[in-house]
């Protein structure tokens, strides 16, 4: 319970947070707790070769291939009607 309540505190105020025993609530599912790590004390251990990195690859992307898909954007009327609708500040609730 307590992880649940960190990461639910936002909603503080607006919720009650209930503990319902396992014999009473019997459809708890699997995202109700934490995996256990894969190691041998897990039930479920299965075992897997360690992959190490050797080489990280860092690439640029260049200027003239980063323009065109910027100017391709521009010419895309469903993406000029999303930017200006980002850009208004809609009081609007239905939107």
């Amino acid at each position: 319970m307590p992880r649940w309540e960190i990461s639910i505190q936002e909603y503080r105020g607006n919720m009650t947070i209930v503990h319902k025993s396992g014999n009473i609530h019997k459809n708890a599912d699997g995202l109700m707790r934490w995996a256990l790590a894969n190691t041998p004390e897990n039930p479920a251990w299965v075992p897997q070769e360690e992959h190490h990195i050797e080489v990280i690859c860092v690439t640029d992307i260049g200027t003239e291939f980063f323009n065109q898909v910027k100017e391709s954007y521009k010419m895309d009327k469903k993406y000029h009607i999303l930017c200006q609708l980002l850009m208004k500040d809609f009081k609007d609730p239905s939107l």
